[in-house]
């Protein structure tokens, strides 16, 4: 299909999940090096047509790969996105103003936590600048572009995750989520992306000083099972005895849930037409597995967007007028966006209104939970996005601030509520544009610590409703 870019046809690793590579390794069917290689391989193929490498650590890869003795997933290459700490790697955020940063001295907590499960580190992925946008495009060199129809953006910020996923590049990769980071990419490439429970990871030394703690790690995969050994392994190394555990999640739901629907953002924000048929399609999919689908409207009052976009510009200003103080003297504010900057003076014109919106946004969790016990709710279903996946450019970085957030934050209306209340949410390629060829992804929210429940309604919905291929 013209405009599509994939390396599954490459070799037959290329279309197995990250379980199934990790068993034949383990049964000595395979070395872990024939897998780094068919991937690098992969890589240099597709990467030139989508741009979503930043740094590669390929001759190191294959020099580590087979010196790994132990995790479940021990051989199975993985990327970083470009904003944690990787010994010998710089960390330049999607920044310009990074542009000088030197390798860093140790591995973030959480990439320890990656790491100790036996993934082979390949380099980081492309985001956009800080991830202060949902969409990888920068203003002065090449996007990152969508495999299934290169017209179109991938996402983000995990936005070079999510090609080098759906490209079949990799199976698995690290992302991150602050408001929607990882299910607004995996919703534009077909993939699952899970955000987890606020704590079910460990945070990165940039995000342990969050006033709020809306961001966290985590993956995207194009198989269920791979985003649930993923997190039955991460258990391994730390868990948060004030969360339950997972477990490992290798069984479909069961039971029958009780699930509200949201059609509609915060002050009668409306979904396009085909997201509407999707969701709709949904809706029927999963009545027709036995659940119980309840309409409803957004429980959070209209000034929610406003507290969380006051937050978002206050990281935005921390960056521009401190940022030398966290990244050091090689830090250049003068070359951030127009984004950052116009984040930085949207907070500074609000920035009295910092200890209401904090406090605020601090209670939504009990919120948000009150109301689905009220209401008897298992879990809730909306759109991941408000309309289809916008062509390259529709969030261009060149655009001025005042042309650009306003698109942002009416596309990503549906993901920023599970970072403030820290619940989980996925999302699934439940749809698909057939006028424009990419997916649509569908949300679902949990409520803190049902990250097990997600994924086992994640496997029976894979089960009934096999998710479309970019080779199909």
């Amino acid at each position: 299909m013209k405009n599509r870019v994939h390396a599954f046809d490459e070799d037959q690793l290329a279309a197995k999940d990250a379980v199934e590579i990790a068993s034949l390794i383990a049964n000595k069917e395979i070395e872990s090096k024939e897998v780094v290689q068919a991937t690098i391989n992969r890589a240099n193929k597709v990467n030139p047509q989508i741009n979503a490498i930043v740094t590669d650590r390929f001759e190191k890869a294959l020099t580590e790969c087979n010196q790994i003795t132990e995790g479940f997933f021990k051989g199975i290459p993985i990327f970083f996105k470009d904003m944690v700490s990787i010994e010998g790697l710089p960390a330049y955020y999607g920044t310009e103003a990074r542009a000088n940063a030197k390798p860093s001295k140790a591995n973030d907590p959480c990439v320890k936590q990656i790491l100790a499960q036996g993934f082979v580190n390949l380099g980081t992925s492309t985001m956009p600048e800080f991830g202060f946008t949902c969409s990888t495009e920068f203003p002065d060199k090449n996007d990152t572009y969508n495999p299934w129809n290169t017209q179109y953006s991938v996402g983000g910020s995990s936005g070079g995750a999510a090609a080098l996923v759906a490209a079949g590049v990799v199976p698995i990769a690290h992302a991150a989520d602050g408001g929607g980071s990882i299910r607004i990419p995996a919703a534009c490439a077909g993939l699952i992306g899970l955000k987890p429970s606020r704590d079910r990871l460990l945070y990165s030394e940039l995000l342990k000083s969050q006033v709020v703690k809306i961001s966290t790690d985590g993956v995207v995969s194009r198989s269920v099972r791979d985003t649930a050994h993923f997190y039955a392994e991460a258990e391994k190394y730390y868990l948060d005895k004030k969360l339950p555990p997972i477990g490992l999640v290798d069984q479909p739901n069961q039971k029958k849930l009780r699930i509200g629907v949201i059609s509609a953002g915060l002050k009668g924000q409306q979904i396009d037409a085909i997201t509407r048929q999707e969701l709709d399609k949904t809706i029927k999919l999963l009545e027709n597995l036995g659940h119980e689908l309840v309409p409803i409207k957004l429980p959070f009052d209209d000034s929610y967007m406003d507290d969380f976009i006051n937050l978002w510009a206050m990281s935005g200003f921390v960056t521009s007028k401190f940022g030398k103080l966290a990244f050091g003297r090689d830090y250049q504010p003068e070359k951030l966006t127009k984004l950052t900057k116009g984040l930085a003076k949207h907070y500074k014109g609000n920035m009295f209104k910092t200890p209401f919106f904090v406090r605020r946004l601090k209670k939504t969790a009990h919120t948000y939970e009150a109301m689905m016990e009220e209401a008897k709710f298992d879990l809730l279903l909306s759109p991941t996005l408000s309309h289809r996946t916008p062509l390259i450019g529709h969030l261009g970085l060149h655009q001025e601030f005042d042309v650009l957030f306003p698109k942002v934050s009416e596309w990503a209306c549906f993901t920023p509520f599970a970072n403030a209340t820290g619940a989980p949410s996925i999302s699934l390629p439940m749809g698909y544009d057939q006028e424009n060829n990419t997916p649509i992804g569908m949300l679902f929210w949990g409520t803190s610590g049902r990250d097990r429940l997600l994924l086992e309604l994640a496997l029976q919905i894979e089960e009934a409703y096999p998710w479309r291929k970019i080779n199909d």
